[in-house]
């Protein structure tokens, strides 16, 4: 079946009911191996229905649901089913935090946060990942503390802040770098009860990733495994392809009992064929496995 037919399928059969795949998509208990998870940004250009078909096929424990431009993701009920489908749970929830996704579902970011949760309680998701809200965004960052603490508590998702990077501004010094978020890049600046720690994004902030996941402590609760070579900006690159402490950190999560999720956030959009993705995809989660003990 091509991709466009599968996007179709996809719209047109959508539902409302929980699956069983969704209802499997709980915490981990204590002793039990840490859950892999494939975020459907991986799969981009394809929709997100190409990431829980490729979760499945390459043996992933579920998805991560990237909410952006491609109408699928935005769609819950359209998720359901897939996830249905598929037999893959959706493990956590992607808000649209990004540059180019501030429209998604709303314009105003606590609204989409919100919805962020909805969608995540409605799949089963144990968690919304966000980033930090930007500097322009001064209501929404006053507030953005109690509001992450009280959609947990009424929800009982976790909402994992997502550590960040600076940029190279578009004029003026070239080797100076400047923050887009309040009120840093680094989230346990005002300290939250979960986290996601983003390798990407501190091999793109220079941040070492040991002395971050301490400052998390054991509010570390998902990981963005992917590495970078210390370039100011967002590669996602296959793990063990940059300068990042993947394995490292992979081991001391085991070490250290960690009951959170991992989820591979690589960028395959250089893939000329979907045997290359594929690869790419594979490869990634046996890193992942090794270097867990799976």
């Amino acid at each position: 079946m091509n991709e466009a037919s599968r996007d179709g399928e996809a719209d047109q059969h959508a539902r409302s009911s929980p699956s069983r795949a969704q209802r499997d998509a709980v915490s981990w208990q204590a002793g039990k191996p840490i859950p892999v998870g494939l975020s459907t940004a991986s799969v981009w250009p394809l929709r997100a229905n190409a990431g829980f078909e490729l979760a499945a096929e390459l043996g992933y424990d579920g998805v991560e649901v990237m909410v952006w431009a491609d109408s699928i993701s935005q769609d819950v009920s359209a998720l359901k089913w897939l996830s249905e489908k598929s037999g893959i749970p959706v493990l956590s929830v992607h808000s649209p935090s990004l540059l180019i996704t501030q429209r998604i579902w709303s314009p105003d970011p606590e609204v989409r946060l919100r919805r962020s949760v909805d969608a995540a309680q409605e799949l089963g998701a144990r968690t919304v990942v966000v980033h930090p809200p930007f500097r322009w965004q001064r209501k929404y960052a006053d507030g953005f503390a109690d509001l992450v603490a009280e959609l947990e508590e009424s929800s009982g998702v976790e909402v994992a802040v997502e550590n960040m990077f600076k940029v190279r501004p578009p004029v003026g010094d070239r080797s100076r770098r400047v923050s887009a978020f309040r009120p840093s890049i680094d989230p346990t600046d005002v300290g939250y009860r979960h986290y996601t720690l983003d390798l990407s994004h501190t091999a793109a902030a220079g941040m070492d990733a040991f002395a971050l996941a301490d400052r998390m402590g054991t509010g570390l609760s998902h990981l963005h495994l992917a590495d970078g070579t210390g370039l100011p900006k967002d590669e996602h690159l296959v793990p063990g392809k940059g300068t990042q402490p993947c394995a490292e950190i992979l081991e001391k999560l085991v070490a250290t009992e960690f009951d959170g999720q991992v989820i591979l956030e690589i960028n395959t959009r250089g893939a000329r064929r979907s045997a290359e993705r594929a690869r790419l995809l594979a490869e990634s989660l046996l890193f992942a496995r090794l270097h867990l003990g799976q």
